[in-house]
């Protein structure tokens, strides 16, 4: 039986947070490992962040994570950030320190490697260029995380051009920005392609792409995970292409904040996978 003595809680930042699947995933390995502790939803609105930041060590708890809409406001606010956080501007995990200080890191970028190796242990980041659509967070995340492991060329995309540019100024790499317009043309000889819109999540219209110039043997991602099958992924795997969902990134991204709260690195098992993916209509 776990010890009450070492009870630890964690939980989730965010506005809003009730739609979050982190404490199903974080409290399935809490019980699987025994641990005397908990996950909770947390909803802070933009003028309480740092308060609520500054009060996590008072109120006892490990840490946090930092949902929408507060990852690049946490990450001006916490002590220290590590590198890759630092590069992104942007935090997605939060540890309270012994001495009460607060390190942020950001975790969605592993998450979305550790997803591609899982749903295609074969990918090799130096096979060709990338397509991302999109240059919000999730995009941050997807390009810093792709030009970590070497892909040599990555092909950027956005509604609002400037916004891609920007990108490209902060990042610098082999970055190609594209007019929006071009989306179709810009697959050709693509080895990825990886949607971070939010076209094609429910209640949103499907993504406008049409995947004739893309090679059949590209990977398709979507970090979408609600549906779990988005129209981008329906017409990719129609056309024979291999493609992985969102649910991954998620599940992924959740293994190092557990290990930094509670010293496990937990496993992503089926069962995990199929209880989160039975919230997800």
């Amino acid at each position: 039986m776990a010890d009450p003595k070492t009870y630890r809680a964690a939980g989730l930042i965010g506005y809003p947070v009730f739609q979050s699947r982190s404490p199903r995933i974080h409290r399935y390995w809490i019980d699987r490992h025994d641990i005397a502790g908990d996950y909770i939803l947390m909803p802070v609105k933009h003028e309480a962040l740092e308060t609520a930041l500054r009060g996590l060590p008072a109120l006892g708890l490990a840490g946090c994570n930092v949902t929408i809409p507060h990852k690049e406001a946490a990450a001006r606010i916490v002590d220290r950030l590590d590198a890759t956080a630092q590069r992104m501007g942007a935090i997605n995990l939060i540890v309270v320190e012994p001495d009460g200080s607060l390190s942020g890191y950001n975790k969605d970028g592993y998450g979305f490697i550790q997803n591609l190796y899982d749903g295609k242990p074969d990918w090799q980041p130096s096979a060709g260029a990338a397509v991302v659509l999109g240059a919000g967070g999730g995009a941050r995340s997807v390009v810093v995380s792709l030009q970590e492991q070497g892909v040599p060329e990555i092909r950027l995309l956005n509604r609002t051009r400037t916004r891609a540019e920007q990108l490209k100024a902060e990042f610098g790499g082999a970055i190609t920005v594209l007019d929006w317009a071009d989306r179709h043309a810009a697959l050709a000889g693509a080895a990825l392609l990886v949607n971070t819109t939010n076209q094609g999540m429910t209640g949103q219209p499907a993504l406008d792409l049409d995947l004739a110039l893309l090679p059949t043997d590209a990977l398709v991602c979507d970090i979408v995970y609600n549906p779990l099958q988005p129209p981008l992924l329906d017409a990719a795997k129609a056309r024979g292409n291999p493609t992985i969902n969102g649910l991954g990134m998620l599940l992924h991204q959740a293994r190092p904040a557990f290990a930094a709260w509670w010293g496990i690195l937990p496993d992503v098992t089926p069962e995990l996978r199929a209880a989160v993916e039975a919230t997800i209509k």
